[in-house]
């Protein structure tokens, strides 16, 4: 009887090892799954939690943004934890330069709202739309061909690694 069981603790460790081996050489063949979220996805992604937002002057949180803020929050919040300054004005001061047409989703877009410099920002989402926050709608959805946004546009700027 004793023999009987130390055969079958035998047979079953050696079935045990020879699974482990053959599932180690077709895990090897099989493909892995890759994520493929970009930097400017995941921010996007982050910035959208917070559509209508109100609008607060000054505001730097979920119960009120300002445009600055707002892209201050959602940069610091996302997996990019990326540290922007806090105005409008000092954040076109940092990334590198992108042209309209070069534009990807994350990017920062600024506009003159207030006839004297860089004085709004919003995050790029593609297809020429990207998300900011107003007075009137809190944090929304814009589109960069309406005629308000168009005739403001100052420039953009790619803070993200690509």
């Amino acid at each position: 009887m004793a023999i009987r069981i130390q055969l079958t603790k035998r047979f079953v460790l050696l079935g045990l090892v020879l699974a482990l081996a053959l599932s180690m050489v077709f895990a090897s063949f099989a493909k892995k799954a890759e994520a493929s979220v970009s930097w400017g996805q995941e921010v996007t992604e982050v910035a959208k939690r917070y559509i209508d937002t109100p609008y607060k002057w000054g505001g730097t949180s979920p119960r009120g943004f300002d445009a600055s803020g707002y892209t201050q929050f959602v940069y610091k919040k996302s997996a990019a934890k990326i540290s922007l300054p806090r105005t409008s004005k000092d954040q076109y001061k940092v990334g590198k330069t992108v042209s309209k047409k070069n534009l990807k989703e994350g990017d920062l877009v600024f506009f003159n709202t207030n006839d004297k410099d860089v004085s709004c920002v919003g995050i790029y989402l593609g297809k020429d739309k990207f998300i900011t926050v107003t007075p009137s709608k809190g944090v929304s959805i814009q589109s960069l061909n309406t005629v308000y946004w168009k005739d403001r546009y100052v420039g953009a700027k790619r803070v993200l690694e690509q």
